[in-house]
């Protein structure tokens, strides 16, 4: 018996989980999951399917982790749930398997802080070191980059993008894409600068928020076309290659940004 496992807890014999994983009562722990060193899993908790879950990962009471997509399409087949390290996942959160319509993953990343109610529908993908605040609810087949932070009770629309270091305001409802350092709030989103204060915390210097600022105005302040301004933006990199990550973004947005 293993004193860090509560004797209620239902785990597969064919689960592989590491020595010093914990797991709470009554928590349910299906035949493909893999569970890596340092991670704790509270009391009522289901962990199903093709599931691999990194190291130290914190994961809280009445969360379900790769349950089948809210697909009509699935037909059950092998697909998967990835999460990295070190993240916080709070209670009530829903996580499901990607679809082989996609590429058959959802994926998280490492140091995200994910809050209560949060769903990541079928072939979600989210980097690094993200903030969902509590009720954040993402259709599938979205994307989130690194250091985006989404506001209570955000809701994506399915292939949307989000760009790293977006904020999004509470009660956000995002249809298109947005791109990187935008701030964004509104049914629908629209846009209402750039995350100045955020990028300054992460290191950012004075030029490259400012530089930053004056993309933002050519976006969305100068009148140009969204060609037009990809083009101006494009021959700021050399000077300021933090202007890079936008260009990027601007060229993969496949559903057009939030304008």
């Amino acid at each position: 018996m293993n004193a860090l496992r509560h004797p209620t807890a239902i785990i597969h014999p064919n689960a592989k989980l590491a020595d010093d994983v914990q797991v709470g009562a009554y928590t349910l722990i299906g035949e493909h999951v893999e569970i890596a060193a340092g991670t704790s899993i509270g009391p009522h908790v289901v962990i199903n399917g093709h599931t691999r879950i990194g190291k130290n990962n914190r994961i809280f009471q009445f969360s379900s982790l790769g349950e089948i997509p809210q697909d009509k399409k699935y037909a059950g087949e092998p697909t998967r749930l990835e999460i990295g390290d070190d993240n916080m996942i709070r209670e009530f959160c829903t996580f499901n398997l990607g679809t082989v319509q996609d590429g058959g993953v959802t994926s998280i990343g490492n140091k995200n802080w994910i809050m209560a109610y949060v769903h990541l529908a079928h072939d979600c993908h989210v980097g690094n070191n993200t903030i969902f605040a509590n009720n954040a609810q993402l259709a599938g087949h979205v994307i989130v980059d690194d250091f985006a932070i989404l506001g209570g009770f955000t809701a994506v629309h399915q292939f949307c993008q989000i760009g790293a270091h977006v904020i999004t305001g509470m009660g956000s409802v995002l249809l298109q894409d947005i791109p990187p350092y935008v701030l964004v709030s509104g049914n629908p989103a629209a846009p209402h600068g750039t995350n100045s204060e955020g990028l300054k915390r992460r290191g950012f210097s004075s030029t490259a928020v400012m530089a930053i600022k004056r993309a933002y105005k050519t976006l969305y302040k100068s009148g140009l076309t969204l060609d037009e301004a990809k083009a101006q933006i494009n021959a700021q990199i050399a000077e300021h290659p933090e202007l890079q990550l936008m260009a990027d973004f601007l060229n993969r947005s496949q559903r057009g940004i939030v304008r």
